[in-house]
C-alpha cells in the first residue's frame, strides 16, 4: 500500500513541478506589467509562492480519489472512481427525499432552521410506498470486498466542502439507502482529512447544514474513512508514506522553483 500511495503522489508532484518550471513558470516581468502596484509594494517571491500554490491545490482534488482507490484495492480488495449504481426507489420515498432536503435548505417562516438528523430522516423516507422508479447514482468511490461480497459507496470531498456539494452528496446517499433491493451495504459522506483535529471539533458550517457532522453515522472524517476503506492502520500508513517522499519534493521546490537552498528541515506530515 505504501508504494502505491507514493506512486500516486509522485505522479501528481512531478506534473506540478513540470508545469511550474517549464509549461507555466512564474515570470516576474509579466507579473510586474500586469500588477505594477502589487509589484511595487510586495516582493516577487510572495506572488511566486501563490503561483505555485494555485497549480498545486487544484490537481490535489482528484488525488484524494486516486488514493482512496489505492486504499480500497489494498484493503477491501476492489475500488473504483465514478461508479454508477442502478436500482429502484419507491415513488413516495423519492418524494420524501426531496421534502427532507427542501426542509433543510428552506426553513419555514418564523421557525428555526431544522437540524439534520440522519436516523430520523432515513426512517421517515423508508416508510414511503408506491411504484418502483428506476434510478441511478454516480458515486465518487465504490469499494467492494470480493470475499464477503460487502459493497460500499462513498461521496469523498475535500475537508471544507461547500453547501451545494454537500446537498448533492446527501441526495445521492439517501437514494442509495432507499433503493429496493439494496445495492450497497453502506453509503457514506467522507472527508479526506479533518483540519480541526478531532471530529467533535469539526466546525465548518456549510456541510453542517445537511449533516450532523459530529454524530450522523454516515459521516466519516479523516481516519474513520481511510480505515473503513483500507482497513485498520490505513490512515497511519498513508501519513508514513507521504512523509517518506516529502523531503525530496520540498528540496526540489526550494532549489528548482524558489532558487534557494532548503532552509527548513523535514517536518512530519499530519492530517
Amino acid at each position: 500500500m505504501k508504494l502505491a500511495i507514493q506512486s500516486v503522489i509522485q505522479e501528481m508532484m512531478d506534473k506540478v513541478m513540470n508545469r511550474v518550471l517549464i509549461q507555466d513558470p512564474f515570470l516576474p516581468e509579466k507579473h510586474r506589467a500586469a500588477k505594477p502596484l502589487y509589484a511595487a509594494l510586495v516582493p516577487d517571491e510572495i506572488f511566486k509562492g501563490s503561483h505555485f500554490e494555485r497549480r498545486f491545490v487544484t490537481p490535489f482534488g482528484k488525488v484524494w480519489e486516486k488514493l482512496a482507490v489505492v486504499a480500497a484495492q489494498e484493503g477491501l480488495g476492489y475500488g473504483i472512481m465514478g461508479h454508477t449504481i442502478k436500482g429502484c426507489i419507491k415513488a413516495e420515498r423519492l418524494r420524501r427525499i426531496t421534502e427532507v432536503l427542501n426542509n433543510l435548505e428552506h426553513p419555514k417562516l418564523d421557525q428555526p432552521r431544522i437540524t439534520p438528523n440522519w436516523k430520523q430522516e432515513l426512517s421517515y423516507i423508508m416508510k414511503g410506498k408506491g411504484e418502483n422508479i428506476p434510478v441511478q447514482v454516480v458515486c465518487d468511490i465504490y469499494a467492494e470486498n470480493p470475499l464477503t461480497k460487502e459493497k460500499y459507496a462513498f461521496e469523498l470531498k475535500a475537508p471544507l466542502p461547500n453547501s451545494d456539494q454537500t446537498k448533492v452528496s446527501k441526495e445521492k446517499i439517501l437514494k442509495l439507502h432507499a433503493m429496493t433491493p439494496k445495492k450497497v451495504d453502506g453509503a457514506y459522506f467522507a472527508l479526506s482529512y479533518n483540519p480541526y483535529g478531532r471530529k467533535e471539533d469539526y466546525s465548518w458550517s456549510f456541510p453542517s447544514r445537511w449533516f450532523d457532522m459530529q454524530t450522523d453515522e454516515v459521516v466519516l472524517i479523516g481516519d474513520e474513512f481511510w480505515d473503513k476503506i483500507g482497513g485498520l492502520g490505513t490512515y497511519q500508513a498513508f501519513i508514513s508514506a507521504i512523509n517518506e517522499i516529502g523531503e525530496e519534493y520540498k528540496s526540489r521546490i526550494y532549489q528548482e522553483f524558489l532558487g534557494i537552498e532548503s532552509i527548513v528541515s523535514q517536518q512530519d506530515f499530519k492530517i
